[in-house]
This record gives C-alpha cells, structure tokens and sequence, in this order.
C-alpha cells in the first residue's frame, strides 16, 4: 500500500516496511531531483526520489507521476515549493532535519 512508512501516495508502496516499534527514533534520508521545466513552462522531466528508511532503500530513484496529495499545488509546477513532514494526527517529534540544495 503507498500509504504504508516510506510509501509515494498514488506511485509506489515501499519495496519494504523498516519502520522500528512505537517510540523509537526512526531515520530517513531522501534524495529529490524535481521535475524538469522549458522556458515555457512546459514539463521535460520528471520527478525523481530514492528513500533510504532507518537505512534500507524502500524506494530507488522512482520517477513521480505527478504532485503528491497534500502539497501545495495540486499539478507540478515549475517553481521551488514547499516540502511537507506529516504525522497523520499522531504525536511526532522531528529532530535533525536538513536540506540540502544542489
């Protein structure tokens, strides 16, 4: 299901479930290449993503369809957005966040 940990809602369950128990800190690394956009806005790329969960490949440079569900912009744009961590309702705590740009 795309709806498990480490899952792209509406593109790709996770190749596995690496979720530690309840209560333990658990890891993610993501490489993002966005999609890629002509001078008129046109799309001449895909998206791109490869999650690493507590250090396990769940997904390995899947090419996105398209925007996610629960973003900013409901089509891809070819403008920087956004990026989102969600908890569902759930009582999170994020620590060690980075981003870095290329």
């Amino acid at each position: 299901m795309d709806n498990e940990c480490g899952g792209i809602y509406k593109n790709s369950a996770p190749k596995v479930n690496m979720c530690f128990p309840p209560l333990q800190w658990q890891t993610y690394d993501v490489d993002f290449t966005a999609a890629k956009f002509d001078a008129d806005g046109k799309k001449t790329g895909s998206a791109f993503v490869t999650v690493r969960h507590n250090g396990v490949t769940v997904q390995d440079n899947l090419e996105l369809k398209g925007a996610t569900p629960g973003g900013a912009f409901k089509t891809e744009v070819p403008a920087p957005g956004p990026f989102y961590l969600q908890g569902h309702g759930n009582p999170v705590v994020y620590r060690n966040v980075w981003v870095v740009v290329k």
